[in-house]
């Protein structure tokens, strides 16, 4: 291995520990937030039962999304997003 690299692995795992031990910060971050699962169920009016049924999630799985215990990932987020932008689409789409 090249002697520069290996400094440079070297220097960032340094960065990293001190890092990790809140020694120092990162020079970035990035927050991501996921969609208000609540506030897109009650746009639909929906009860938890009937929208879970809709996701074809537990009820147990819409819970802990809304109170932020989980957050939905993959196609489910991309699915909540929908019901975000356009509930009755999305309903009159999947109760076909």
């Amino acid at each position: 291995m090249d002697k520069a690299l290996f400094e440079d692995l070297t220097t960032s795992l340094r960065e990293a520990v001190s890092i990790a031990k809140g020694r120092e910060f990162p020079s970035r971050s990035f927050k991501l937030t996921g969609p208000d699962v609540k506030a897109v169920r009650e746009q639909t009016g929906l009860s938890q039962q009937e929208f879970a049924a809709l996701l074809r999630v537990s009820v147990k799985t819409l819970q802990n999304w809304e109170q932020s215990r989980r957050t939905p990932t993959g196609p489910a987020a991309a699915l909540l997003r929908i019901f975000d932008r356009s509930p009755d689409a999305a309903i009159r789409a999947l109760q076909a």
